[in-house]
This record gives C-alpha cells, sequence and structure tokens, in this order.
C-alpha cells in the first residue's frame, strides 16, 4: 500500500454527515477502500472513498442502490480505482 493513502477509520474523521434531510453512515471495507450509505427521502445513496494524505477524501464512485445486496460490480470498479489512486499517489 502507498505510503500516502491513509487507513485510518472514519472515527478519527469525526461523526458521520447528518441533517434534516440526510442519516448517513461509513463502513470500512479493507484495504484503505470505506463505504458511505445515505439515506434522504428521495431515495439511498451509496458511495465509495479513501482518505489521502493531507486531510483529503477521495471519492472513487457513487450510485443510487436498487437492491438490498451493493452489486458486485459497483464494489468492483471501485477498488479498480482505489489502485489506479494508490498507484498515482507513490
Amino acid at each position: 500500500m502507498s505510503s500516502s493513502i491513509s487507513t485510518k477509520t472514519s472515527q478519527q474523521h469525526g461523526p458521520s454527515p447528518r441533517g434534516p434531510c440526510l442519516t448517513a453512515h461509513t463502513k470500512a471495507m479493507g484495504n484503505g477502500l470505506f463505504e458511505l450509505r445515505a439515506k434522504a427521502k428521495e431515495g439511498i445513496g451509496r458511495g465509495f472513498f479513501c482518505y489521502m494524505e493531507g486531510e483529503r477524501i477521495m471519492v472513487l464512485h457513487a450510485f443510487v442502490k436498487k437492491d438490498q445486496k451493493t452489486p458486485k460490480k459497483e464494489l468492483e470498479l471501485a477498488k479498480a480505482r482505489l489502485q489506479e489512486v494508490k498507484k498515482h499517489e507513490s
């Protein structure tokens, strides 16, 4: 893993975003990849991100969830993009 990709947990970066129209949760997916789950009155959104050096967050992929389980192709796309980020940050 590149030294510039942080594996800090979301707890170290503060609470999940909340507001009157949004409830969000994060989940560690392994290897520095995190999932953001956000539910609003319009529906459920999912996003994958990683922490970068210098207190930055890189959003790798986002989509509207339509099934109970996250589709494998969505997760695989996020993992591929994470590998790209690691490659260019080393």
